[in-house]
């Protein structure tokens, strides 16, 4: 296994406790630790669990990084409230679908929300965003 190939994997990690809160899992990216909030709930998710998993990553080294995956998605209204400036990417039900759909790798898809997070400050780019020709 060569240098590169150690970048591009993805490393998951299980659910742990800490005092008073659980991680549901983490995985390393790039040489970055993520940190993950799973929420399979039929209704799309505010403000309230967003903040929540940020107040979690603030507890954590200043480094620390999230990904919040949302089966049922994520209120405009929830998005707009909880702002921009976060250390978290979102990730929805129907992002994983058409990954899976289309044969995109999980690593894929991140590194193109990371990169289009940090050029518009947006935390949840929908994957047709991304791959506007992708099969639905």
């Amino acid at each position: 296994m060569g240098r590169n190939d150690l970048l591009i994997r993805t490393f998951p990690k299980g659910a742990f406790r800490l005092k008073g809160e659980q991680i549901d899992g983490s995985f390393l990216l790039n040489n970055e630790t993520y940190l993950v909030e799973a929420k399979w709930h039929s209704t799309k998710t505010g403000n309230a669990d967003l903040h929540a998993f940020h107040g979690k990553l603030d507890q954590k080294i200043s480094w620390a990084r999230g990904v919040f995956i949302s089966w049922a998605g994520f209120t405009k209204s929830g998005l707009d409230a909880w702002g921009r400036g976060k250390k978290v990417i979102c990730v929805s039900g129907y992002d994983l679908v058409l990954m899976l759909k289309n044969n995109i790798s999980f690593r894929m898809l991140m590194e193109e929300k990371i990169r289009r997070a940090a050029e518009t400050g947006n935390l949840y780019i929908k994957i047709d965003e991304i791959y506007p020709n992708i099969s639905k």
